[in-house]
């Protein structure tokens, strides 16, 4: 469901919850639990966000859709029916 994160990018964002950590609550954390915050993150907060952004991107296809179908409905020709003989 989540796409991976390279072991670079899980790096990056447990550097970034340890300096967050440090700078708002004045604690210096350590890289074991800042891993631990991180796959609390990522398993239980993170399917959140996915979600909704699984749902926004379901109504914007769903616009661009209406959008096309009122797009291909404009170039149809009108036929004028011939009377009969």
């Amino acid at each position: 469901m989540l796409a991976l994160l390279s072991k670079e990018q899980k790096q990056i964002i447990i550097g970034k919850i340890q300096e967050y950590f440090m700078e708002e609550r004045g604690e210096e954390m350590g890289e074991l639990a800042a891993e631990n915050i991180y796959q609390f993150m990522k398993e239980d907060i993170a399917p959140y966000f996915y979600n909704e952004g699984i749902h926004d991107a379901r109504l914007m296809a769903e616009q661009k859709m209406d959008s096309l179908d009122e797009d291909i409905r404009s170039l149809e020709k009108q036929v004028h029916r011939s009377s009969s003989r």
